[in-house]
């Protein structure tokens, strides 16, 4: 796993509204076409990242976006294809969530990211990251559809939220394992709610960019970020005693 800095909470931030737009592309045209692409990358990125035995930056992000894009294509498809509300599917995956963190916990004694030195963890914690991607995508139409915040009022009331676990671990004493997870969470609705605005139309509250676009535009910031920490390796984990 990288190390948790300031570029880890951008990159996260980036691959989370590049997986919206990106899902929401493939399902323009033909739904089934569209996922099985994203089925097909999600098992080549999985491949890659169980293949290696230490982090290696390029697999690690690659596989995160694929997971932006199929939890994003789950949530949808939840709600688009099978009927269910955005209320049902968010508290559907918010149980998912905490089921996984549940069994994390019960098995292994931790959920901080700086113990995945196994594959069961790093199982559980893969499989937390998927259903944090799906409760985001659920939980950010939820806001601007349900609730009719618009997708920028969601985005703005995001990144709002995604400051209280910071704030309430430097002065309130939170565990530094719960803020985390916390904010990692909200990264989830807070890109895809300016993924949303930027990409849909006038008619949804969005700026009217373009799925295809602003995806393409993400993936390139994201590429350029993945390899500049490559390089500089800043993201390398130390050592725990």
């Amino acid at each position: 796993m990288p190390e948790i800095t300031a570029l880890f909470w951008a990159i996260k931030i980036l691959t989370t509204a590049g997986g919206e737009a990106t899902s929401d592309y493939l399902s323009l045209h033909n739904k089934i076409v569209g996922g099985a692409i994203e089925i097909l990358v999600f098992l080549i990125a999985l491949t890659l990242q169980f293949r290696v035995r230490r982090y290696i930056a390029p697999y690690y992000w690659f596989l995160a976006y694929s997971i932006a894009i199929a939890g994003t294509g789950v949530a949808d498809t939840m709600h688009l294809t099978i009927g269910l509300p955005y209320s049902v599917t968010t508290v559907f995956w918010a149980l998912v969530l905490g089921l996984i963190f549940w069994y994390w916990q019960r098995s292994e004694g931790t959920l901080s990211i700086h113990s995945i030195v196994t594959q069961r963890r790093e199982i559980d914690y893969w499989a937390t990251v998927f259903a944090t991607f799906a409760l985001g995508t659920a939980l950010g139409d939820y806001t601007a559809v349900a609730l009719h915040l618009g997708y920028l009022a969601s985005g703005v009331a995001f990144a709002v939220l995604i400051t209280l676990p910071g704030f309430f671990w430097k002065f309130a004493r939170l565990n530094d394992i719960a803020a985390f997870w916390m904010a990692y969470v909200l990264t989830r609705p807070l890109g895809a709610s300016f993924a949303d605005y930027f990409s849909k139309p006038h008619t949804l509250s969005g700026a009217n960019y373009g799925d295809g676009p602003t995806a393409v535009v993400l993936t390139f910031i994201i590429i350029i970020l993945v390899a500049y920490t490559t390089v500089a390796r800043h993201d390398i984990q130390q050592p725990q005693s």
